[in-house]
């Protein structure tokens, strides 16, 4: 694609082998349905199985989809870098489990709302899995967890909201600021580039959406704990205290 697409979908990527092909086929037919000038960037990282082949196989028939390959595993990184390499004038963070196209067509009329100028408009739309009107369809302890996440959030950095973590979708010009000030890496990141938008004063909404995953997540619940615990209380240092 010779110039910038409207739309840049982001999607981390970790031993996806069983669905990244499934998924990713099922996301451009719905974007193409909808006649959207569109580019996917897959932000693989440290993937040990055959992701980084199945990848190299499809972006080289497609070439609306791209990706990268860092070593290590870890979210906020590949997420970071992939929002880095967008190129569209609106950007979505997607999961390659979820791909619901519904939040698509949700936020997307809220972003374009306030046109070029974006007096009156919109500059991040949060998927709130805990909004009222959501459905969270996942196991019991990993709604609990992200109940336990956000109040830990409210208390340590006085985030108004409900989630962040998940489907996200933002005015890029708008936002980029925002993702280089941005200290945490991991699961955190997430986290803290929505804490970041609200506290900058962009205008910030989350919309109830419907989740429903498509397999079960890759890294086990309790190995993010540790840190998680360390990056809520890094950036309650670095937002808090030194003010940054």
């Amino acid at each position: 694609m010779a110039s910038s697409p409207y739309l840049s979908i982001v999607i981390p990527v970790y031993n996806e082998a069983a669905i990244v092909a499934s998924a990713a086929a099922e996301l451009s037919q719905g974007l193409d349905a909808r006649g959207w000038d569109y580019e996917i960037i897959f932000a693989e990282n440290g993937s040990r199985d055959s992701t980084p082949r199945i990848l190299e196989e499809m972006c080289a028939k497609n070439p609306r989809l791209r990706w990268f390959h860092s070593e290590r595993p870890n979210y906020g990184v590949a997420l970071k870098a992939g929002i880095e390499k967008a190129r569209g004038t609106l950007v979505f963070c997607d999961e390659i489990d979820l791909c619901d196209l519904t939040f698509y067509d949700a936020a997307l009329p809220l972003l374009e709302k306030g046109g070029v100028d974006t007096k009156g408009g919109v500059d991040m739309v949060v998927g709130s899995k805990a909004a009222k009107g959501a459905s969270d369809q996942r196991p019991i302890i990993r709604r609990v967890a992200t109940r336990v996440h956000n109040g830990l959030l409210k208390v340590a950095l006085g985030f108004q909201g409900t989630d962040t973590h998940g489907l996200k979708a933002f005015r890029r010009e708008a936002l980029r600021p925002v993702v280089e000030k941005c200290v945490v890496d991991m699961d955190v990141f997430a986290s803290e580039f929505v804490i970041r938008a609200w506290r900058e004063g962009l205008r910030v909404v989350e919309i109830p959406i419907q989740l429903h995953e498509k397999r079960q997540p890759s890294i086990h619940l309790f190995k993010r704990v540790p840190n998680v615990l360390r990056n809520v209380g890094k950036l309650f240092y670095v937002i808090r205290i030194r003010g940054t």
